[in-house]
């Protein structure tokens, strides 16, 4: 009898919090809910402005590599915001929702049993996920100088990286590309988090002193979820080599997988604005200002956090016995083995919750 795919994968990592969170609902005070990234705030009304625009000419199916303006608008964000190489359409593709790439990717470049997929240590689950899809085998490195010998075909980075977001340097990037070329191997960086630097200013991939200014075995993957505050429309994109771009549009295409056309009227309209995204920035920073102090007042300490949406926090005990601990004062986390071992004393708080949760669940750490 042929295996089921889910046997392959490991358990949903949120269903082994559900305990948790039924007693921080049950705090008198209502649940503080840091433990998702799931954006909450407005959508720009650049955005529905976009949406209300476009209907009526959306009657036939959209195309999977995207519209003529939704490409442009995608290659001058990349030119204008990141520096990026010198980009045309053929570099880039339009994916619906970057988690749909990430969990696909290794298939989709035809990777199966035998090959390697390097994942970072501490990482977004999906990395794996997508290895395992396709029957390959992951393993979590984050040493370049190691890649010869995992010889692997796949390497992921993530900068600034979920669930710790720390930022990788210009000379790190490089490092990565030299490795991943020296050993045949496609580069793929996750850049979703990029608009949020805190600490240091995060790089792309593609900046041509970092790729060497050719894109030859790179892709970069970019999300407007969390920059434009519009995860339920699902839009990303991928951008990168040529020959690599050409191959996932070719395999995307008898998958079907194309992005709602209104949603790229939408994103180009995104894309091309940059006002939208400081005031989502601003109020990320100023729940960062709240929630930190209060969880080092508490006795925490912040690793990493230079950038993204979290703070990376420990008290140098089990996850577990952390997430408990705050579930008991209304507040739910993620505990840090969701991403892999070495977070096994850490937790993941998001800022992703409103001014007012953040504020009581601050409140609740400073009276505990």
């Amino acid at each position: 009898m042929t295996t089921p795919v889910s046997g392959r994968l490991p358990d949903f990592p949120w269903d082994t919090i559900a305990g948790a969170k039924g007693r921080a609902i049950a705090y008198s005070g209502g649940i503080c809910d840091l433990s998702v990234g799931t954006p909450i705030d407005p959508v720009p009304q650049i955005a529905l402005d976009a949406l209300a625009e476009s209907g009526p000419s959306w009657a036939g199916y959209p195309t999977v590599w995207g519209t003529p303006e939704v490409r442009r608008a995608i290659v001058d964000y990349l030119r204008t915001r990141w520096d990026s190489v010198d980009l045309t359409d053929d570099n880039v593709v339009s994916v619906p929702g970057t988690k749909e790439l990430v969990a696909h990717l290794p298939l989709q470049l035809g990777l199966g049993p035998g090959d390697v997929v390097v994942i970072p240590t501490t990482a977004y689950p999906t990395y794996e996920v997508g290895a395992r899809l396709c029957g390959a085998t992951p393993i979590a490195c984050d040493d370049p100088a190691r890649m010869a010998a995992l010889n692997p075909a796949l390497i992921w980075i993530n900068s600034p990286a979920n669930p710790h977001g720390r930022i990788l340097d210009a000379d790190e990037l490089r490092a990565w590309v030299d490795a991943a070329r020296a050993c045949g191997a496609v580069l793929a960086s996750d850049e979703c988090y990029g608009e949020f630097g805190w600490d240091a200013d995060p790089v792309s991939v593609l900046r041509p002193d970092v790729c060497g200014g050719r894109p030859d075995g790179i892709l970069a993957a970019f999300s407007l979820s969390k920059r434009s505050n519009v995860a339920g429309y699902r839009f990303g994109f991928v951008a990168g080599d040529a020959a690599l771009t050409a191959e996932l549009l070719a395999v995307r295409k008898h998958s079907g997988l194309m992005v709602p056309g209104p949603v790229q009227q939408v994103a180009a309209a995104l894309l091309r604005d940059d006002a939208h995204v400081e005031e989502q920035r601003q109020r990320y920073l100023r729940r960062r200002g709240v929630l930190r102090p209060a969880l080092e007042g508490a006795g925490f300490r912040i690793d990493h956090s230079e950038g993204s949406l979290y703070l990376w926090a420990t008290r140098g005990e089990n996850c577990r016995v952390t997430v408990d601990a705050l579930a008991d004062l209304g507040i739910l986390v993620a505990p840090g083995d969701f991403y892999g071992e070495s977070g096994a004393e850490h937790v993941r708080v998001a800022m992703t919750a409103s001014d007012e949760r953040i504020e009581a669940a601050a409140q609740r750490l400073r009276e505990r």
